[in-house]
């Protein structure tokens, strides 16, 4: 089984933190069955020059917002937008496959918001949240939900 792509920006270490316990967490159920497929990570900054991504990968955002409550007053995505036009350039959008999103749950309606609307706009679905760092529970969970829509994309 080929390791499953995932494009991700972290602002103060969050993301990072969480998809760097999952990576460990695949390997090791990987060499329990090389069935449980390996991570591959990659970070998109500021700094990043697009590139043409040809492989399906999954989308891992937080969510940072100026103003706006999220339903009638709208938001403004604000920190993360270099892996908006990350996926959004050439054809990108076309190999996202899953959407992954993090935040706070204090921001109520807000809570995923950044991820909920990359769902949409890059037609893939909004495959599961956490909050913060995420815990162990929801390293299992996502790594479960993500290898399942891996499997239903691969193995066609």
């Amino acid at each position: 089984m080929t390791a499953m792509n995932i494009i991700y920006i972290s602002i103060e270490g969050n993301t990072r933190s969480f998809l760097t316990r999952m990576q460990t967490y695949a390997k090791q159920q990987h060499s329990f069955n090389p069935e449980n497929p390996l991570l591959n990570l990659k970070e998109v900054t500021d700094q990043t020059e697009p590139a043409e991504e040809k492989e399906p990968f999954f989308v891992f955002v937080p969510t940072y917002l100026d103003g706006g409550d999220g339903i009638t007053s709208g938001f403004t995505e604000i920190m993360t937008n270099s892996l908006g036009k990350y996926i959004a350039y050439g054809d990108n959008a076309k190999q996202c496959i899953g959407v992954v999103g993090s935040g706070n749950r204090n921001f109520n309606e807000q809570y995923c918001l950044t991820a909920r609307k990359y769902a949409k706009q890059f037609d893939a679905p909004f495959l599961a949240d956490y909050e913060l760092r995420g815990t162990s529970q929801d390293i299992e969970v996502i790594y479960g939900r993500l290898t399942k829509r891996w499997n239903e994309v691969t193995e066609k």
